[in-house]
């Protein structure tokens, strides 16, 4: 293409980006943010690069290709949890967040570069066919799972209810593989968990804060209480990495008087201003906390969080702690305190992105600080809890507003990473081998707590005021 026609190309780009702007309403927030005009410099530099990949790239690339690309790179820049999501995207996050998908019925992790059965569901394919825990799925139909990470092997078993897939599975114990035949389902995946740990103490475990959250927690609770109040309860949220904000308002009002502040959050539109509160309309429930029964507003409580709570866990951990509700047990939580909108597109995609920050009744910004326990229990008595990494461990993370040393992790001491170099085997939450559950227990129960070998003393919490 010669040089003139490259120009005049590029005048048209910068004419079609100024027309794809304002069509998008650009300038819809002007009386806000006062006039401003549209960028034609940076317009024009677009277009420039534009038509030299077009002209000079090693191979032909498709238009939709540029843009995307150039969409994503836009909203990757501002911060890690910003995102464009296309079709396939933003169905799969409505699957997480519906808690409801074509599968086979069992919980997966990743080990030895296999995908390892955590537990099968009841009722589900995977049930019915005899799969167990600690089964690894070795092969997916003909395709080998050595070398998949495990988002490509869960989207490979998920699928269309009423498709066939085949499970080639290694069972110890067992000197040849296991072949499997199952026919998907539509799973429904369950987010909450309890047991009786011991006669008068529940367990409640939250994995994610989805969309059927609310009313299951409800229904745990009540299962618990049917043979009359407990004395003490542990609420476990290590590992939630977060999810629906209404689903962790809904969820801390379960155990706050009716009316108490949970989280604010604070944003540049008007939208983004908001109180949330353990008051009918601030959850997604409905009137569903109404048939609660009183005790759960009262029983003495434990709330277990580690490096893996994260976003709407942190929440619900804040919020208890902020009205002394309960004892928050474990290590400090992840430091996501920011809030993702989801903004539809015309195109079928929609924009992930992140429009306010949150705050605890006292006014505490948790991003890229965390919650910091009241106790803090590591994973063993040796100390060792995993080295995980946290919000403020990302690339182009939002900063604190309120505390300014909040990027300063705990962790960066030379003797503390040390005993941590030996980490504690894996176990199953909230079983005996369990160190954190095992000392939650003894805090419900008035005897003492282990705090291991490791643990660092704990800093007095931040003050603050209650804003929006």
């Amino acid at each position: 293409m010669p040089n003139s026609k490259l120009k005049q190309f590029g005048l048209v780009m910068v004419g079609v980006l100024a027309g794809i702007m304002l069509s998008l309403n650009f300038s819809a927030n002007a009386d806000k943010l006062g006039a401003q005009p549209l960028p034609v410099e940076e317009l024009r530099a677009f277009a420039d690069v534009f038509n030299v990949v077009k002209r000079d790239y090693v191979e032909p690339v498709d238009d939709k290709k540029l843009f995307t690309q150039a969409i994503t790179g836009m909203l990757s820049g501002l911060d890690p949890h910003s995102a464009y999501l296309d079709a396939s995207a933003l169905k799969e996050l409505q699957i997480n967040t519906r808690g409801e998908f074509g599968g086979l019925g069992i919980e997966v992790s990743m080990e030895d570069g296999f995908v390892k059965v955590v537990s099968p569901i009841e009722d589900t394919p995977a049930f019915r066919a005899g799969i167990k825990a600690g089964d690894f799925i070795i092969k997916i139909d003909d395709t080998l799972v050595k070398g998949m990470n495990l988002d490509e092997a869960v989207k490979r078993m998920r699928g269309k209810p009423l498709t066939k897939i085949v499970l080639t599975l290694a069972r110890k114990g067992e000197a040849q593989p296991i072949v499997v035949n199952l026919m998907r389902e539509v799973i429904k995946a369950q987010s909450v968990k309890s047991r009786l740990a011991e006669p008068g103490y529940g367990y409640l475990r939250v994995t994610q804060f989805q969309e059927n959250t609310v009313p299951s927690v409800i229904e745990h609770l009540a299962k618990l209480a049917k043979d009359g109040k407990p004395k003490g309860l542990v609420f476990d949220l290590r590992n939630d990495p977060g999810g629906l904000l209404n689903g962790a308002v809904g969820v801390a009002a379960a155990f706050l008087p009716g009316g108490s502040m949970v989280v604010t959050t604070n944003g540049r539109t008007e939208g983004a201003q908001r109180e949330y509160r353990a008051s009918l309309g601030d959850y997604l429930s409905g009137d569903a906390l109404r048939a609660l029964p009183p005790w759960t507003r009262d029983v003495p409580m434990v709330v277990l969080v580690n490096g893996g709570s994260a976003s709407a866990s942190e929440v619900v951990a804040g919020a208890l702690q902020d009205h002394k509700r309960a004892t928050i047990m474990g290590t400090r939580t992840f430091g996501k305190g920011s809030v993702q909108t989801i903004l539809p597109l015309a195109n079928a995609a929609a924009l992930k992105l992140t429009t306010a920050r949150y705050y605890t009744p006292n006014g505490r910004s948790i991003q890229a600080k965390g919650i910091d326990p009241d106790i803090v229990v590591e994973e063993s008595a040796q100390g060792g809890s995993a080295q995980r990494l946290r919000e403020a461990d990302l690339q182009g993370h939002l900063g604190n507003d309120r505390d300014p040393d909040a990027d300063i992790k705990p962790e960066d001491s030379k003797a503390l990473d040390a005993a941590r170099a030996e980490r504690p085997k894996p176990f199953e939450f909230g079983s005996a081998d369990d160190y954190q559950f095992v000392q939650a227990l003894n805090q419900l129960k008035g005897l003492p707590v282990d705090k291991s070998a490791s643990a660092p003393a704990k800093k007095a919490p931040l003050a603050g005021k209650d804003k929006i």
